[in-house]
């Protein structure tokens, strides 16, 4: 097999891919030592047409691959598609519109978050080869094995996508991934602008002062990886982002008292500059700090039972519609329907609402019980006795 390597190659493969109803994507890239993922390798392929791209080939332009991702007629099929559109949004495309072979398999009854193996050894019945997963992808020449192996990951993606497609659409569920994809596909997920690195952080007070040093230093942090281009966490650990808003460290005594913070950061050429970041954002606390979504006045905190008969409850509806829970609702989502039952979010809302939403606010109204019948947790409805006149 011989990977795409020049140009007017790739340009030939392109103009038969827009000739296709859909095209499987799939990368193999490396970011282990990196902020900025290494791409080695993107497959493709349509119901008529497969192939390999080297995309570290001397001199080969990837613009008219970039050109396909971005054509709005061609379905762009991809399994656990987050870290490959990263890839693709960093070259300046996202890819659209979009199918997600790992969120439609939890819409199919596959389970949450199953792996590209599992679900092809589950509907096509083939074993994949995995011996090359983990191999050096960056390395050249590509073995025979390695070519193989990758570009099997789109060719049976290919056959995989018209099967779910069919199956979703059959069942009537279709519309209910589209939200998913739409969200998948939301530019913000990929945003690595340094002011807003600390959104993918969770602020666990409301001061100026800590949430003003949150943002900055969560925005250093950012900043000094990609130019390093090292993971943020070999630059600072999250915890230790927490731990200087809440400290406020003005020295580097005070960087070295931190328990998060590693030894001999402060003498580094880090410290110093961390420090001015803090300062900095001190000078005018109040101005500089993000502004936190305030939960409603109406909203109650969220009694630990409650959540915990909530769960079970989503565990028996996501059971009986053969469908991962985790696509009808996550724990998050639970906590807030325990504390409000006007709470802002998605198993409230469409289909969500009516494969689980009305019955977790029917089953926190004391309307439906839970009980065990035969192995299996059923709702029943709770009759109550007539009040005496």
């Amino acid at each position: 097999m011989t990977p795409i390597t020049t140009t007017a190659d790739l340009a030939a493969f392109c103009e038969r891919l827009n000739t296709q109803p859909f095209v499987a994507v799939d990368t193999e890239f490396m970011r282990e030592t990196t902020y900025w993922p290494k791409l080695c390798l993107i497959q493709a392929a349509g119901p008529d047409v497969e192939a390999v791209i080297d995309p570290l080939a001397e001199g080969l332009d990837l613009s008219p691959f970039l050109a396909v991702l971005s054509n709005p007629k061609i379905m762009k099929v991809f399994h656990a598609a987050r870290q490959d559109l990263e890839i693709f949004v960093n070259l300046g495309a996202m890819p659209k519109p979009l199918f997600d072979s790992q969120i439609a398999a939890m819409a199919a009854g596959f389970g949450e978050q199953v792996a590209y193996d599992a679900l092809v050894r589950q509907m096509l019945k083939v074993d994949l080869d995995k011996s090359s997963r983990f191999t050096d992808w960056a390395r050249r020449p590509l073995s025979e094995n390695q070519l193989t192996y990758a570009l099997a990951d789109v060719t049976y993606l290919a056959k995989l996508y018209p099967m779910l497609r069919d199956r979703l659409e059959a069942e009537g569920r279709l519309t209910w991934v589209a939200s998913e994809m739409a969200a998948l596909g939301d530019p913000a997920n990929y945003d690595v602008e340094p002011e807003n690195a600390w959104r993918r952080l969770k602020p666990r007070r409301n001061s100026a002062k800590y949430l003003a040093v949150f943002k900055a230093v969560a925005a250093w942090r950012e900043r000094t990886a990609q130019t390093r281009d090292q993971p943020r966490g070999r630059i600072l650990k999250d915890e230790a982002i927490e731990e200087v808003a809440t400290q406020l460290p003005l020295d580097a005594d005070g960087l070295n008292r931190l328990r998060s913070v590693p030894k001999g950061f402060s003498g580094s050429r880090f410290g110093p500059e961390l420090l001015a970041a803090i300062k900095e954002a001190l000078v005018d606390p109040e101005g500089y700090a993000p502004v936190l979504d305030k939960p409603k006045a109406s909203a109650m905190p969220a009694n630990g039972a409650v959540v915990e008969l909530l769960k079970v409850l989503l565990k028996a509806r996501a059971e009986d519609a053969g469908v991962a829970s985790k696509l009808i609702a996550t724990v998050s989502d639970l906590e807030k329907i325990a504390g409000d039952d006007e709470a802002e979010t998605a198993a409230l809302q469409g289909w969500r609402r009516e494969a689980f939403g009305e019955d977790a606010l029917k089953l926190k109204r004391g309307e439906i019980a839970l009980v065990l019948d035969g192995g299996r947790v059923r709702a029943v409805e709770v009759r109550r006795a007539p009040k005496p006149a």
